[in-house]
């Protein structure tokens, strides 16, 4: 793949939607819907420090959509790319119509690497690009036509596609780019070629009229913590201390949404991050996650604290977890408000993923069905909490019918 050479930024060939211009020239620049003028770009002060442009230097890069966000709260779904750009987008923005929800999630590049429509081809990412929405103009239309609020997700460091283009950016083992029981490639969180990679394509999400850029799979790979001394990869900036240790870790992590949420400034567009609901008890700093210094650097928090992913006895004291949707999502709610509280008027919007999907998987006694009562459990349990957004994942985006969804 002769696109994906990256040296860092410069290499990226972008067509022309990023002019940097000195701030004596700022009172002449133009702007439209197809380009941006800056009188400063965000640039690097010390080692994993940005200096974020001020605000009177800067102009917002404007796609040509509008979208508000929802005066109530966001309340979504989330489609594959499948969905997105097939026939079953119009029966799920029926479905939202019909509800009061008000926004889905819509993957642009998804769990392998893949981007989910095809650029320019000029694009450095046209030749690992897929045809699944093959008119996102037309996408993005039918969501502002019908006050759809637009979030783009980004699966970041699992990505099998840069993997293998690049294994130098990845994890390798004898010789081979290393992969998970499911035969998952990760990408390197050390490395800031790998952030500046996700940030472009988060960059044209946001130049498609996206309103939130939601980064997804931001951590190191589960089994890692088991093999960092028996796997090859580079440590960056972080290999002059002990580059495997937890703490070099959470900082990659934390660093990289930083580094994200700066480059974005200047598109107008909200960050958020998905989350291991665990990671509020500190469960996940193997992986990366620290709750509170990710939430630091974003907009918006979106934890994963489905009933089915807890263990027996692992949050409330509740055996099967499963079986108990209202009890666990307060339990969580209550934990992730206390640590939240520690960022002050810092503290990000919580917009915690629910489970709209029957766990089948934990074997008989141990799940039951998700239907409206249990959806509705969840949000119910949100609410007392005082937390008013939330998101619905289901993987086959087939969504529970009956749902209150406003405070059931």
């Amino acid at each position: 793949m002769k696109k994906i050479v990256m040296g860092g930024l410069s290499a990226f060939a972008f067509s022309a939607a990023l002019v940097l211009t000195p701030a004596t020239e700022v009172a002449n620049a133009e702007t439209s819907s197809g380009q941006l003028v800056l009188s400063h770009a965000p640039k690097m002060i010390s080692q994993n420090t940005y200096e974020t442009p001020t605000s009177s230097a800067r102009f917002v890069y404007q796609s040509g959509y509008h979208f508000d966000y929802p005066e109530d709260g966001v309340r979504g779904i989330f489609l594959t790319a499948h969905s997105a750009g097939g026939s079953r987008l119009n029966t799920l923005v029926d479905f939202v119509n019909d509800t009061d929800l008000n926004a889905m999630v819509i993957d642009i590049k998804d769990d392998y690497g893949n981007i989910t429509y095809m650029p320019d081809e000029d694009s450095p990412f046209y030749d690992i690009a897929k045809n699944y929405i093959d008119d996102p103009a037309a996408m993005m239309d039918v969501l502002e036509e019908n006050d759809i609020y637009p979030i783009a997700r980004i699966v970041v460091f699992k990505d099998s596609v840069l993997a293998k283009e690049r294994p130098d950016l990845s994890f390798q083992e004898n010789g081979e780019v290393w992969t998970n029981r499911r035969g998952d490639a990760f990408v390197n969180p050390f490395l800031e070629e790998v952030w500046e990679y996700n940030t472009q394509v988060a960059i044209e999400a946001a130049k498609m009229g996206f309103k939130d850029i939601q980064f997804d799979y931001v951590r190191f790979p589960e089994g890692f913590i088991g093999r960092a001394d028996q796997l090859v990869y580079g440590k960056g900036t972080y290999g002059d201390g002990d580059g495997d240790n937890v703490e070099s870790r959470i900082d990659a992590v934390a660093d990289f949404v930083g580094y994200a949420r700066e480059e974005l400034q200047a598109y107008g567009v909200d960050v958020s991050v998905d989350i291991f609901g665990a990671a509020a008890r500190g469960f996940e700093e193997n992986v990366g996650q620290d709750f509170v210094k990710i939430s630091a650097n974003v907009d918006v928090i979106s934890s994963m604290p489905y009933p089915s992913h807890w263990g027996p006895f692992s949050i409330g004291n509740l055996d099967k977890p499963d079986l108990y949707p209202y009890e666990v999502m307060d339990e969580y709610s209550q934990l992730e408000n206390g640590v939240l509280d520690e960022l002050g008027d810092d503290r990000p919007v919580s917009r915690p993923w629910l489970q709209d999907f029957t766990a089948s998987y934990l074997g008989s006694g141990n799940y039951i069905p998700y239907g409206p009562a249990e959806v509705e459990a969840q949000i119910r349990a949100l609410y007392d909490n005082d937390i008013h957004e939330f998101l619905l994942w289901n993987a086959g985006n087939t969504y529970t019918e009956g749902v209150n969804y406003s405070n059931p």
